[in-house]
């Protein structure tokens, strides 16, 4: 991935430049940032500062993940995906890649009917489930999988009880997580085995992608 000069993403020519996406994948992402300005009046799908900032701060972020996504990995589920990041936005940089399963889990009804709409108009092959991540049905539906996406949902200690029914052996988690992974880290160990390795962010100073591997609780005793 390469910045231009001043080292961030502000539109899709820089976004192209960066991440050497076609530009029908670009062209799908405009769309993406039309529909989210026009529900964003309406619905909270961002932070409303961020919203000057949404091909770096959303965009980008999110698409970083793609390069992390094992080659031949079939399927991929995004916990809480809110406006759809990072799941929508890697469902769309993968459609040429390679063919993916992509299910974005929200449990906001007005949050899913977004998702649905942005899956409409970008063309993405998603299949969007407006339940709760925790509930037995939910994870009846999803299954294991080969990768589990997550951003901004919750420290690492509760995130793994979330995410952990969705592991199998060969399961990748690539989490987006601020400065204060490493404590998380520390406190996850508490509860959980998981090997992890932390990938700089490319969008920020300060973040890191924990790609996680062989989640186990730990038992009593």
């Amino acid at each position: 991935m390469t910045h231009g000069e001043s080292g961030r993403i502000d539109g899709p020519d820089s976004f192209r430049r960066s991440f050497a996406v076609s530009r029908e994948t670009a062209e799908r992402l405009i769309r993406y940032e039309a529909l989210l300005r026009q529900w964003q009046k309406a619905v909270n799908l961002v932070a409303p500062r961020t919203l000057p900032e949404v091909w770096h701060r959303h965009f980008a972020d999110s698409a970083q993940l793609a390069p992390l996504v094992p080659e031949g990995a079939e399927s991929l589920v995004d916990l809480g995906s809110g406006g759809g990041f990072p799941g929508l936005v890697l469902a769309i940089m993968l459609m040429e890649r390679q063919p993916l399963w992509v299910m974005l889990v929200e449990s906001d009804t007005r949050k899913a009917a977004f998702l649905r709409e942005a899956a409409r108009v970008t063309g993405a092959t998603v299949e969007i489930l407006s339940m709760r991540i925790e509930n037995a049905e939910t994870q009846r539906r999803v299954g294991r999988v080969d990768v589990v996406t997550v951003r901004a949902l919750a420290p690492l200690s509760r995130l793994f009880g979330l995410a952990a029914p969705f592991f199998a052996p060969r399961t990748v988690g690539l989490f987006l997580k601020g400065r204060d992974i490493l404590g998380e880290i520390d406190g996850a160990r508490v509860g959980w085995r998981f090997d992890v390795e932390l990938v700089q962010s490319m969008t920020d100073a300060a973040g890191q992608i924990a790609v996680v591997r062989n989640v186990s609780a730990k038992t009593e005793g």
